[in-house]
């Protein structure tokens, strides 16, 4: 199954509509989520380029070629085209392993783009797109905006000799964003980290991801609960230990009447039963007492993962660090309060007190305790869940981010237009 894309909107427009290329080398919008490099930024992508072209641009995304089946360009919906490049071996491979073929790819968009018409502008998604992209971009004099979505200094820092990026990265990224015409950064706390890599603010805007506020709403169907426990936790996401699902199962032993569904990684059957980090956890939910409380469920269909949140009493985001946090936003868009970590975008997204909580990254006793304080507390939960559906229409909904994304192309043009704003 593919990432869900906007609901056509089409709201009239009196400026020209715009080609736009937007670039994502591993994260591709027709990808199956769920895998250790299929996640928020294929979300995001497929989201982006269909709510740009419901306000009449016309959207190409530029993805690697990773299986000899696929064809040179297919439709993803009205207006978005995915371009499938050829830039190294047609199957898959781990990210960590592309940035030898970014060159080839660099060169492949050079040429289509001389053979075929320029873009109006080029948006990259991730280093190694931007990477592939700045060199296009300087050849044929095309501006480029860019996004991170993660930063290897950030990386770096939380994971150390555990990080498998390319040594080259940290250098290359400060290489794109000083070439690019402008950044989108998805959050204050990426601004703050961009300064530390001597990146001015006035290089950056901030417009951040969005959610489809009519995919994810309160109303619907909800999964199927047991009976067996009162209430219902649920981590949702990559199966990868910087998302903190160790924390959540260490705090579920101070939550005696709550079941933990922990959803992501493998399909449910034997390959999650041998996936390294399920039984990792299921060693620490044994220590801890909490084994027969922990449910791992697997891979989610696109398709039932509202139906699963709206079953959860309280959605648990304890990542050890976050770039921008795509969950909460769709737990809070089917009113469901979140208890999150203070880190990155999660800071901007849950309003601590009115939404959900924030708590100290890896401190299994203040998640137990945000959490069992909104347990105890149905009113509270229902207030909570409310304000953060008004919160996300309000600030969050693919519309609005797609016209603020808008706003900065259309910035960065009009500042080539009088020869000024200009990097390359």
């Amino acid at each position: 199954m593919t990432p869900p894309t906007a609901r056509p909107t089409r709201p009239p427009h009196r400026l020209r509509p715009l080609s736009l290329a937007l670039v994502s080398e591993h994260a591709s919008p027709l990808a199956t989520l769920g895998g250790v490099d299929a996640g928020g930024q294929n979300v995001h992508v497929a989201c982006l380029a269909g709510a740009l072209a419901d306000r009449g641009h016309h959207v190409t995304v530029y993805t690697r070629r990773d299986s000899g089946d696929l064809p040179v360009s297919s439709r993803l919906r009205p207006g978005v085209t995915v371009h499938h490049v050829p830039a190294g071996p047609a199957e898959p491979l781990p990210k960590d392993e592309l940035l030898p073929h970014m060159r080839e790819f660099s060169y492949y968009l050079m040429h289509h783009w001389q053979q075929t018409g320029t873009p109006d502008l080029v948006h990259s998604h991730f280093w190694m797109s931007g990477l592939a992209s700045l060199a296009a971009a300087r050849e044929l004099g095309l501006p480029l905006l860019h996004t991170y979505h993660a930063l290897g200094t950030v990386k770096r820092r939380h994971q150390g000799a555990a990080d498998t990026s390319p040594p080259a990265r940290i250098g290359c990224e400060r290489e794109v964003g000083f070439g690019c015409d402008r950044v989108v950064a998805t959050c204050r706390d990426e601004v703050t980290e961009l300064a530390g890599m001597g990146l001015s603010e006035d290089k950056v805007d901030i417009v951040p991801c969005g959610v489809d506020t009519e995919r994810f709403r309160p109303e619907g169907p909800v999964a199927e609960r047991g009976t067996a426990h009162r209430h219902r936790l649920l981590q949702l996401g990559r199966l990868v230990p910087r998302k903190g699902a160790a924390v959540s199962i260490a705090a579920l032993a101070h939550l005696p009447e709550a079941e933990l569904l922990i959803a992501g990684g493998p399909a449910a059957g034997g390959l999650l039963d041998a996936d390294l980090e399920v039984r990792r956890l299921r060693a620490i939910a044994r220590g801890a007492g909490v084994l027969d409380r922990v449910r791992f469920v697997g891979a989610v269909p696109c398709d039932r993962v509202p139906a699963l949140l709206r079953s959860a009493d309280v959605v648990l985001c304890p990542a050890d660090y976050e770039p921008f946090g795509i969950v909460p936003l769709e737990a809070m868009a089917c009113g469901r309060p979140v208890v999150a970590s203070a880190v990155g975008g999660q800071q901007d997204t849950v309003a601590d007190r009115e939404t959900g909580r924030l708590v100290p990254p890896g401190d299994v006793r203040a998640l137990a305790a945000a959490t069992a304080e909104l347990l105890a507390d149905d009113t509270v939960r229902r207030e909570y869940g409310a304000a953060g559906r008004r919160r996300v229409t309000s600030r969050y909904a693919w519309s609005q981010v797609a016209a603020a994304t808008e706003r900065s192309y259309r910035s960065v043009l009009a500042g080539r237009l009088v020869g000024v704003g200009t990097t390359t």
